[in-house]
């Protein structure tokens, strides 16, 4: 088998993708840990997003047919990186930590199905395009590794690129009448 220094791009950001689903799954099945696991799963989220903000998606900017995939993309990230933010503030005791987890895997599934369709997603459109996967491959995990070094000392505050901050209220949630 070969390294992970060996992979192409699509094969990297494919297994960053399981590995993740498989922390989410790890989450669910938990009784014990549940803050530890949401944390890692924030930290390779937040890895993965920052790699593919800054290294393949603008390769594929202007080279993949369908140019909303790659805006799409963006956006979907910034949904996620609400959460994360939500996720890292909080804590289990709080009362929305697992619905806000669940609700993360499943904007995370579709962004993945998104962007491993076998035609028309934005994996597939790369490769047609014919972008140097290999070289993408490296360049990305050179800054994966970077930034797993740079994390351990702590997360930083996700920062988006789609949405411009506006000012939410927090409400009282409404009362479950029987």
């Amino acid at each position: 088998m070969a390294s992970s220094k060996d992979m192409d791009a699509v094969a990297l950001l494919k297994a960053d993708h399981r590995k993740v689903e498989e922390l989410f799954e790890k989450f669910e099945s938990a009784r014990s840990n549940k803050q530890k696991i949401a944390e890692q799963i924030c930290m390779e989220l937040m890895i993965h997003a920052q790699i593919e903000e800054e290294i393949f998606y603008p390769a594929c900017t202007g080279k993949v047919e369908d140019a909303n995939l790659v805006q799409e993309a963006y956006v979907e990230h910034d949904s996620a990186k609400v959460l994360i933010a939500e996720i890292l503030a909080g804590g289990p005791d709080d009362e929305f930590y697992d619905a806000k987890v669940k609700v993360l895997s499943e904007m995370i599934k579709h962004h993945v199905k998104e962007e491993e369709k076998r035609a028309e997603g934005l994996f597939a459109e790369a490769k047609e395009a014919g972008l140097d996967m290999d070289a993408l491959g490296e360049q990305l995990m050179a800054r994966k590794e970077e930034l797993m070094e740079e994390f351990k000392s702590g997360l930083p505050t996700p920062q988006t690129r789609s949405f411009k901050g506006t000012e939410l209220e927090h409400g009282e949630p409404v009362s479950q009448a029987a």
